[in-house]
């Protein structure tokens, strides 16, 4: 860790630390007891082969990728021709723009070791660790091993990592080798089950593949974040229980069958390694592999006390195979999760079934009491949040776990032989994928489900402090009183206070429309936490500053302009100034010229580029989409001293796909550019509408009746001279039964996903009196 964060000197110096600590131990040994003799022996031989291993091996890796080359060319944004092996699978990710294409590109990543490199017309010497950002066609099917040339821009690496540069490729790969047949057989099998899944609805079809080899490429984003709001998200990926089910199942088959325990174990190892290879021989695979071969030894063996050394021993050789391990997130929740499973879950049933707990619900109470508890601080130091439900979350889901990965791993070996026979385990798999679904969904929508907690490493001490206080205080008779006191008002007062009064942003908010008085300024989330897309900024900074502030949005991939008047883009300073933004998107209007040349100054003090955004134009982000509607070819074009109405009919008009169901966003069209998207027969329907121009009278009711929206937003300034909204439109809307919510009486509004479709959540009804809000 002190290799990788502060500096490769460090890594020498521990080292040589070690191997004198080590001797010092040694010398010590002579003429002791027996046991204590023995004992020293074993710490002293100990500190000095560490010691040894970490100044001599890892000294010189971490050295090596700290002066690599390759690192001075990507601080100058410099581009090159590459020969590189690829190491892990493509994981898929989705871009605004990439490569100067469209919006809503599809890329990937992949991890690799560069072979070859010519950056200019000069060879770089370097074999060191790269990540290159690749658009999907031609990349995504690419496999572990392969050798490809990648023409490519270099960027700078994150810190305190092994890799040295991240290669932005622009075009398809060239020279590309042949993958070994394991991989091949691999990858035929994990599109087997991938194909098998289709028979299920999408969402336990995007599920299982994830649950069963990490595969989640076609995930749902909602199911996603439910998932990880209610600590479930370790189901999504390869993990040593993904292992350890493989092998007792293939354990007690053996064993059912009167195999002998040579023949059982040999069997257990040649499944472990299949599914190794079914699942990518990748570094976290190949650390969960070990980890759940861990966990075997002391379910076989029964003793923690040959469980800890076997733990220790993995950790060890698992850091000096691969030093990165020692900052890897995911490394340290195997680790303290297989430490809690092997040490702390044996003692916890035990004691629970001493207490007249039947032992199976002792044992299913204690192994994700244990995993959540050791594993907590981690969790809390890099999300920024504590799960409260993630126990119950686990105890519910644990059932099935095992019996869904079996029948998916069986699927996959069957897909490529008996499809028939593939799709029939698939469908007995179903249920339990939706039953994962169900707890996931109904544990996230717990009021206080997730509390925010400080991130980083103070987040994390502050937690592990918290759990010993706890732990050290339920060992006093009186102080269990205090804290079982303490649950109960928590239960009895503010979990009910959270259910009336909510706290603002609602959880799980799609969009909201923030107050910002007479103008638009609307945010839509993605599914990465503190980025959103803005569109339209208000007419000032100050109240969108504030309500990007209460939404904590730090990132901004996108600011579109839907067209130029001031209430439109006057608060444009308020997310260019304090936020990283990716680009401006404008519409082909340029009018008013002033508003055009203060947007374009902006943009360029900022450093932001701007994009123009015309009808057919999608764009994609983890959770988001949106695809521009208009304006079109047939709209007429305002001049520089267009009036206002031209303008306004020049707005971008945009539908965004959401977890809450799909939203229109009109801008300010007024009643020639609806009859534009009208007749244009385009697809208008959606849950949500912002309706145009603030509510005004200038609104056909044909628009809403194509629409259909269930809830309608009308972002308006209060007490307004140009009487919006216009009780016209209003009416309209109510003839269809749409629910409609004002800005000027309700605040901010948010847009959240409800069991039978969106639901709106006004900021006045997180802050005041019950009932307030409309649900």
């Amino acid at each position: 860790m002190l290799g990788l964060l502060v500096g490769w000197w460090w890594v020498a110096t521990v080292g040589v630390v070690a191997i004198a600590c080590g001797t010092v131990v040694l010398r010590a040994a002579r003429g002791r007891p027996p046991v204590v003799r023995w004992w020293r022996l074993g710490v002293g031989w100990s500190l000095v082969i560490c010691g040894l291993l970490v100044a001599v091996g890892n000294t010189g890796r971490l050295r090596d990728a700290a002066d690599d080359a390759l690192r001075a060319h990507a601080d100058g944004g410099a581009s090159g021709v590459f020969r590189v092996t690829i190491t892990e699978r493509p994981r898929p990710v989705f871009s605004a723009g990439f490569g100067g294409q469209q919006g809503g590109v599809r890329a990937v990543v992949l991890p690799a070791r560069v072979r070859d490199a010519m950056v200019g017309r000069a060879a770089v010497a370097t074999t060191g660790r790269v990540v290159l950002i690749a658009p999907a066609d031609g990349w995504s099917s690419l496999l572990p091993g392969q050798d490809v040339t990648a023409t490519a821009r270099l960027a700078p690496a994150r810190t305190g990592e092994l890799t040295v540069a991240m290669l932005r490729v622009r075009g398809p790969p060239d020279e590309v080798t042949g993958a070994a047949v394991w991989q091949r057989v691999a990858q035929e099998l994990r599109s087997g089950l991938r194909d098998a899944a289709g028979v299920l609805d999408p969402e336990p079809a995007g599920l299982l593949p994830g649950l069963v080899v990490g595969d989640t490429d076609r995930l749902s984003r909602q199911v996603e974040e439910e998932f990880r709001t209610a600590g479930l998200t370790h189901l999504l990926a390869v993990s040593g229980a993904n292992l350890a089910i493989v092998c007792v199942a293939v354990l007690l088959l053996l064993r059912a069958l009167r195999v002998g325990p040579r023949g059982a174990a040999a069997g257990a190892m040649l499944a472990l390694i299949g599914f190794v290879v079914l699942a990518g021989p990748e570094p976290s695979v190949l650390r969960a592999g070990v980890m759940g071969a861990v966990g075997l030894l002391a379910l076989a063996i029964g003793r923690e006390r040959a469980a800890l050394p076997a733990l220790g021993t993995a950790v060890v050789l698992l850091v000096l195979w691969d030093p990165a391990m020692a900052v890897s997130f995911g490394f340290a929740l195997s680790v303290l999760a297989t430490a809690g499973l092997v040490l702390l879950a044996p003692r916890w049933a035990d004691r629970l079934a001493a207490r007249g707990v039947p032992r199976g619900l002792a044992e299913a109470l204690a192994v994700p009491a244990a995993a959540h508890l050791v594993t907590a601080p981690v969790v809390a130091g890099m999300a920024g949040q504590v799960s409260l439900v993630a126990v119950v979350a686990n105890l519910a889901a644990a059932p099935v776990v095992a019996p869904a990965t079996v029948l998916g791993v069986l699927a996959a070996v069957a897909a490529p032989v008996m499809p028939w026979l593939a799709e029939l385990l698939v469908r007995l798999a179903g249920p339990e994928a939706d039953w994962l679904i169900l707890v996931g969904r109904q544990a996230s929508r717990v009021p206080g489900a997730v509390i925010d907690w400080p991130d980083g490493w103070w987040g994390g001490l502050l937690l592990v402090a918290c759990v010993v206080l706890l732990v050290a205080a339920l060992r006093h008779r009186r102080l269990r009183v205090l804290v079982g006191a303490a649950l109960a008002g928590l239960l009895v007062v503010v979990i009910p206070v959270r259910v009336i009064a909510p706290g603002w942003p609602p959880p799980g908010w799609a969009m909201v429309a923030c107050d910002v008085g007479q103008g638009d300024a609307l945010v839509l989330a993605t599914a990465d936490e503190g980025r959103a897309v803005v569109v339209d900024t208000g007419p000032e900074p100050g109240p969108l500053a504030g309500c990007l502030e209460r939404l904590d949005v730090s990132r901004v991939p996108l600011v579109v302009l839907t067209h130029l008047h001031a209430d439109h883009v006057g608060g444009l300073d308020a997310v260019l100034d304090d936020r990283a933004v990716g680009a401006v998107g404008v519409g082909p209007a340029r009018a008013p010229d002033w508003a055009w040349k203060e947007v374009r100054a902006k943009a360029a003090e900022a450093g932001v580029p701007i994009v123009q955004l015309d009808a057919g134009r999608r764009l994609d982000w983890p959770g988001l989409s949106l695809e521009v509607l208009a304006p079109g070819g047939k709209e007429v074009m305002p001049a520089a001293e267009a009036d206002g109405t031209e303008i306004n009919n020049a707005s971008v008009v945009i539908r965004a796909a959401t977890p809450a169901g799909r939203i229109l966003l009109s801008g300010d069209v007024e009643l020639a550019a609806q009859a534009h998207l009208l007749s244009s027969r385009a697809d208008l329907s959606a849950e949500v509408v912002k309706v145009p121009h603030h509510g005004s009278r200038h609104t056909t009711p044909e628009l809403f009746e194509a629409i259909r929206p269930r809830i309608a937003v009308v972002s308006v300034g209060a007490g307004n001279r140009y009487g919006h909204p216009s009780p016209i439109t209003l009416r309209a809307l109510g003839h269809l039964g749409t629910l409609v919510i004002r800005t000027d009486t309700g605040g901010d509004a948010a847009i959240v996903p409800g069991d039978s479709g969106p639901r709106a959540v006004t900021r006045g009804a997180a802050r005041g009196p019950p009932g307030a809000g409309r649900p």
